[in-house]
């Protein structure tokens, strides 16, 4: 197998992470990149399976070890990236790497790689609907959540900078969608 990269985005609260999980269960070629990050773990979270956990300091030294392929502060503090041994890692043991990523880290990797990459942009129907979902999860505050719905709205205007958009509006129909583009990206 070549090199190859599955890149997927979306909003937060808009479903990525199920529509991975999904591809993940039903596609034995893949497998998925784990990231790095600042923020706190979460009780349910396991470092080194969710995310590889790292402090600040931890984090900046890598940046300046050029040890990620990308990386951003998508809020304040709290640092997301790709460590290039994850993405070794993963293609030592032939497999396309899914990524579960945010928007710009998304567009970073798909600049670093166009000729090895599928990008999928997972949108929900509305900030509406996505806004109701946020909080359903229970997890936001109202600060937390008037970022993420102010980040939503610039994510959401670069959704045809990628190679397919996803509306998730029913999620078997979407994970059924996501499961067909994977299936020629793959063949």
């Amino acid at each position: 197998m070549s090199r190859q990269l599955l890149i997927i985005t979306a909003p937060s609260g808009a479903g990525k992470t199920t529509i991975v999980r999904y591809l993940l269960g039903h596609f034995r070629q893949l497998a998925f990149s784990i990231s790095a990050t600042t923020r706190p773990k979460r009780d349910h979270e396991t470092d080194g399976v969710d995310y590889y956990f790292l402090d600040h300091d931890t984090f900046q030294e890598k940046i300046r070890q050029h040890a990620f392929a990308e990386y951003e502060e998508v809020y304040p503090g709290r640092w997301y990236g790709t460590l290039r041994t994850e993405m070794d890692r993963l293609w030592n043991d032939d497999k396309c790497i899914v990524f579960d990523i945010d928007v710009l880290g998304a567009l970073n990797l798909q600049s670093q790689y166009p000729e090895e990459s599928l990008s999928m942009f997972i949108a929900p129907p509305s900030l509406e609907v996505l806004e109701n979902r946020l909080r359903s999860r229970g997890t936001e505050t109202p600060e937390s959540l008037t970022a993420r719905l102010q980040r939503a709205a610039m994510e959401l205007e670069r959704c045809n900078s990628f190679d397919q958009v996803i509306i998730n509006d029913d999620l078997e129909t979407a994970c059924q969608k996501a499961a067909r583009i994977v299936t020629a990206f793959l063949s």
